[in-house]
């Protein structure tokens, strides 16, 4: 019997909800999904997982045996979940989700989510996957007067060959390299321009990459938003959580957004906005903390609360452009940019903002927008069992950037300038960063054109 399209009532979305870790309605809700889903095939070429699915659900019908997905098992649904890198793109092109009204109320994303934290919770949290959820304890040991020490090791193919036998973690997948000086070093240090506070406060999120590995990245958030009079606070900021999610660690992903929520809510209800330079991290600081953390009903309403606070950097500087508050450089631009749209912005559905940005507040600036996914999301294309792939359904991107034939390559995304740089050779940066070249605030070797 055809499975029906209509749930019975409505998914199980929080690990608060007594079905959401219980395998018959977890198995219940996998099949359904995955009918729909095989009636409709429109995001096949997006990532792994459909081909994957349409495959097994085909096996079963061309050999008479099933008229749908009523025999799917188990091991179906892992191989679907595990060629899942979490990009959101289908759920953001599918006509049957709730954000559309659709009585279906499909969120493929979601039901992946929950299918890799029920797994976890039968059978452990992976090694790759304890690993890879802690950016924040790697970045705090391996940075600093350890960044020497960090990159050579991280430089050795040999190191790097015994170190994926031992994790997991792709040997050849470009790890970012550890910075001798952190943010939060040198935000200690840094002199705000006088200018700092003019036009109120706001709180940076630096993300962990942008503390310990990229610090350029904040650091040219913080020289762009005194220039434009606010002065910019930090808190003692953990892992946004993702990394956790990924591996389906949720009670660890729990604390963390716990944490952050309790660092941030005394600025937000100061009045401040929380900026962040990172698209992943913004999109589950945003989308993804409030499904998580819903009890008690106190904390579930601060997170809520912290959440619509939340605003991407490139996001708040389109606003404040459209608000005639964003200056036009003189001189010269940037020239011909690609801009390669991380999935995880598209999915917070704000357009493009950096596009904008660039191309308004620079001269002599055209910016190509480049809407190819680069199959790293998160921690999933970092995994030794996933590289190859991620290569695979990298190279639309690849191509898009090597026919811009662009004088400079940015992105809103850590993990994608890392795989951009890898497969084109060329560097990439992040919008906030070309922008503030532009300005002359910071030269091409991310130092302050000022004392700062």
């Amino acid at each position: 019997m055809k499975i029906a399209r209509a749930p019975v009532r409505p998914p199980a979305t929080m690990p608060s909800d007594p079905r959401y870790y219980d395998e018959r309605d977890l198995e219940a809700e996998l099949k359904r999904t995955f009918q729909v889903c095989h009636d409709c095939r429109m995001c096949v070429n997006y990532c792994g997982a459909f081909p994957e699915l349409f495959a097994r659900l085909d096996r079963d019908i061309d050999a008479g045996r099933a008229e749908g997905a009523e025999l799917l098992g188990h091991d179906d649904f892992r191989a679907v979940s595990e060629q899942c890198w979490q990009c959101k793109l289908c759920y953001i092109k599918c006509p049957y989700t709730g954000d559309e009204d659709s009585y279906e109320l499909l969120d493929f994303p979601r039901l992946m989510a929950r299918e890799k934290a029920a797994h976890a919770r039968r059978n452990g949290v992976k090694m790759v996957d304890r690993v890879l959820g802690e950016p924040q304890l790697v970045g705090a040991y391996a940075s600093g007067w350890r960044a020497g020490p960090s990159n050579l090791i991280q430089a050795s193919r040999l190191l790097r060959k015994v170190q994926e036998k031992a994790t997991g973690v792709s040997a050849e997948f470009p790890l970012p390299s550890f910075s001798s000086k952190p943010f939060m070093e040198w935000m200690r240090k840094h002199r705000p321009a006088e200018s700092a506070g003019e036009a109120g406060e706001v709180v940076l999120f630096a993300t962990c990459y942008g503390q310990f590995n990229m610090p350029s990245v904040p650091r040219a958030a913080v020289l762009v938003l005194e220039r434009l009079g606010y002065a910019v606070r930090t808190i003692d900021e953990t892992c946004c959580g993702m990394p956790n999610l990924d591996g389906g660690d949720v009670d660890a992903a729990r604390k963390k957004i716990a944490h952050n929520v309790q660092a941030l809510l005394p600025h937000v209800r100061a009045g401040c906005q929380v900026l962040v330079p990172g698209a992943t991290c913004g999109y589950t600081m945003k989308r993804e903390w409030h499904e998580y953390v819903d009890a008690p009903a106190s904390l579930a309403g601060e997170v809520r609360e912290v959440s619509a606070a939340v605003f991407d950097v490139m996001e708040f500087l389109e606003l404040l452009r459209r608000d005639k508050r964003l200056p036009k450089a003189e001189g010269e631009g940037l020239g011909r940019v690609a801009y390669q749209v991380p999935c995880h912005l598209r999915a917070q559905k704000i357009g493009f903002p950096a596009a904008r940005v660039l191309e308004k507040a620079l001269p002599e600036t055209e910016v190509e927008i480049i809407q190819e996914c680069s199959a790293v999301d998160g921690t999933w294309g970092m995994k030794a069992a996933h590289y190859e792939t991620g290569r695979k359904y990298a190279q639309k991107m690849v191509a898009a950037i090597d026919e811009s034939e662009a004088d400079v390559v940015v992105s809103d995304c850590s993990l994608s300038m890392l795989r951009i740089a890898k497969e084109t050779g060329t560097p990439a940066i992040h919008p906030i960063e070309a922008l503030a070249r532009g300005w002359g605030l910071i030269d091409s070797g991310d130092r302050p054109t000022e004392e700062a």
